[in-house]
């Protein structure tokens, strides 16, 4: 057994989706459904897709272990816990990502590999979390040992409940509304109020990471904080959305039945903070620059990318069978829109090349993928992937929604099923499985799912788009046009 507060305990390695649905099962999370407490979180039917999905995750892990393990203490633990150093292990770490990525074709945007990268990069910067005054560095440490060595999954929160968009929490006209310190002691402080969006909430932890805090009032410092605590935490609930798994199976749903993570509201009733789960406590300065002093931007963004090229492979091999299957593939229109995806691949490889290209290490030693590429991939995602799906649904057209089911391809009507539903090379069997995928991935709920996440997965893009405006130099590319302007030759 392991101690949670002072994370003492067996060095485990790499999990097998036996060992997570065990937890589940003996510990399950405080996780609330349509106004219910879900009583059995391992078999409750709008999260079982989800849950038995990363189980198979981490089985995958050990079927390609050649690429997603490596040996520490005579162990296997994941490579996506990696703190690169050199060039080399940054590649491997890259591979051992987008392998990753690939056992859900990109639609798992919260798999587990997403908050190792987040971790690890704190843990290669733990003296950052000493700066403030107070030394939370061996806290930041421990923890990523603990979650690298038992192969934990986290959930994590970023924002705060979005009440009165033009104040901070402290100055809202219900202050109590975002999660906040209430009192301290000397084991630790409580927690009380909302924060969002907890994806994942079926995973072992949850990681509570600082929402930038643009008022620096005292008041202000109760919700200046970093913490990670078991899902199961006294008093802390996850309140979920409808699942976009109905229940009607793979062959059905070949996406949503597979990859719903759901998405929670994390709400915190006085929960109890052990100090030695603490990052940051009442500091608005560390919060403010917890991400980026870390390099943790950086990977995360590196981590996606990796998901996002496997995702846009995806797009392009599945419009691909699409035209095949039905004959299109003659046609210019579908030429110009499969070209449409190829070149965003192109781009979004360009930009991981690039990145890795121009990796440079920190102050505290870690190596850093370069930022500007990965800042742009950032950029043109969200514009890229709603427009795939949007040819996905030009060329799928009335096919998306003529579309029979399984049971009634097993059923009465099965001979004029095979008759009526037969494309030019595919049989009815074969164009409904392919249809099917594609009606998931573009007109279903959990498409729908996707691509308001994608939208949105690094925030706003307009307010991305002004960063880049205020932070990107053009100053030497000003001063060159200007010279061009006044030179007499």
């Amino acid at each position: 057994m392991t101690d949670f507060t002072t994370f003492q305990g067996e060095f485990r390695g790499a999990r097998r989706g036996s060992d997570f649905l065990r937890r589940i099962e003996s510990s399950p999370p405080n996780i609330w459904y349509r106004g219910e407490l879900v009583k059995d979180v391992r078999n409750f039917a709008p999260l079982r897709g989800g849950i038995e999905t990363l189980a198979s995750l981490y089985d995958y892990q050990w079927k390609r272990s050649e690429i997603m393990l490596v040996t520490s203490e005579d162990r296997k633990i994941s490579r996506t816990f990696s703190i690169p150093k050199e060039k080399s292990e940054l590649h491997a770490l890259g591979k051992a990502l987008t392998a990753s990525a690939q056992f859900s074709q990109g639609m798992l945007g919260r798999e587990p590999a997403y908050m190792n990268r987040s971790i690890a990069s704190f843990a290669g910067c733990s003296a950052f979390f000493d700066t403030g005054g107070k030394t939370f560095s061996n806290n930041v440490v421990n923890y990523f040992n603990y979650i690298r060595n038992n192969d934990l999954s986290l959930t994590h929160t970023l924002l705060n409940p979005k009440v009165n968009r033009q104040a901070s929490p402290a100055l809202q006209n219900d202050p109590t509304i975002a999660a906040h310190i209430t009192k301290e002691s000397d084991s630790g402080f409580f927690v009380s109020g909302a924060r969002l969006v907890a994806t994942l909430p079926f995973a072992d932890e949850i990681a509570v990471f600082p929402a930038r805090l643009m008022d620096t009032s005292e008041a202000t410092k109760d919700y200046a904080f970093a913490f990670a605590i078991p899902t199961t935490a006294k008093g802390l609930k996850f309140l979920c959305r409808d699942s976009v798994d109905y229940g009607l199976g793979k062959t059905n749903h070949p996406l949503s039945s597979r990859f719903e993570e759901m998405d929670a509201v994390a709400i915190f009733d006085n929960v109890f903070i052990p100090w030695e789960r603490v990052f940051c406590y009442r500091d608005i300065d560390i919060c403010n620059r917890f991400y980026d002093a870390t390099g943790a931007t950086a990977h995360i963004s590196y981590q996606v990318v990796c998901k996002n090229i496997v995702k846009t492979e995806f797009f392009l091999g599945l419009i691909s069978l699409m035209t095949h299957g039905s004959g299109l593939d003659r046609f210019q229109h579908i030429h110009e829109k499969t070209a449409e995806i190829w070149v965003g691949l192109q781009a979004m490889k360009a930009f991981k090349v690039a990145s890795e290209a121009g990796a440079k290490t920190n102050s505290f030693g870690m190596l850093v993928p370069d930022w500007d590429p990965l800042d742009a991939a950032r950029y043109m995602f969200p514009r890229l992937y709603p427009r795939m799906v949007e040819i996905v649904q030009q060329i799928g057209a009335s096919g998306l929604v003529a579309l029979p089911t399984k049971e009634d391809l097993n059923g009465p009507l099965k001979e004029e099923i095979e008759k009526y539903f037969q494309t030019e090379k595919l049989e009815a069997a074969e164009k409904i499985d392919l249809y099917r995928l594609a009606w998931d991935v573009s007109i279903s709920a959990f498409a729908g799912r996707q691509t308001l996440y994608e939208r949105f997965f690094f925030g706003d893009p307009v307010q991305m788009a002004t960063r880049i405006f205020r932070d990107k130099n053009r100053v030497e590319l000003m001063e060159r046009v200007n010279t061009f302007i006044h030179r007499n030759y």
